[in-house]
């Protein structure tokens, strides 16, 4: 397996193999794109004494959608978990899949922006959701618009089509429920 380098994936734009919308040459580096926070969240407001940990288990169940107005922040405490989603949707051909990670100068203050959901499959074509963490000492304010984590791809051997229950998400249908 390869990771794509710059010249690499903008020859796999043209053929129409990755698809970022909106797509800013500028957030593209030497081997990844940038990827930015959207205004939509989802935060744990519904705590039941417990979550059954099942195939259909609903996410939502525990979470309470909101869309953060322009111009304001959402503040995660340390210790704390939030979901969001970046504003660009990723599509990918089935010949390639790719990794969310985060950015080191966030990283470095304590913010993860996967808990374990950074694979991304072949023939996604989504907005990628966020598991946002604060293991820092200080709370963190969130500002949509920011550049908050990278996709890295990656060319598969063997090339596959995702077809799971997360197919398909926008900010829209993530925060709504």
């Amino acid at each position: 397996m390869t990771i794509l380098g710059r010249e690499a994936i903008l020859q796999e734009m043209k053929k129409g193999n990755i698809k970022i919308e909106p797509f800013d040459e500028k957030m593209l580096g030497p081997a990844s794109i940038d990827l930015h926070l959207s205004s939509a969240f989802r935060v744990f407001v519904h705590l039941p004494n417990e979550l059954h940990l099942t195939d259909n288990m609903d996410f939502k169940a525990a979470t309470k959608g909101l869309v953060v107005p322009d111009g304001d922040t959402l503040t995660v405490r340390p210790g704390q978990t939030v979901l969001g989603i970046t504003s660009e949707k990723v599509s990918l051909g089935n010949g390639l899949s790719g990794w969310l990670e985060g950015r080191s100068r966030f990283a470095r203050v304590g913010l993860l922006v996967h808990i374990s959901a950074s694979f991304m499959q072949p023939g996604i074509s989504n907005h990628q959701v966020l598991e946002i963490s604060n293991f820092g000492p200080i709370p963190l304010k969130l500002i949509p618009g920011t550049p908050i984590c990278q996709f890295i791809f990656q060319r598969c051997e063997n090339p596959g089509q995702y077809h799971g229950v997360f197919a398909g998400q926008t900010p829209e249908n993530f925060w709504l429920g």
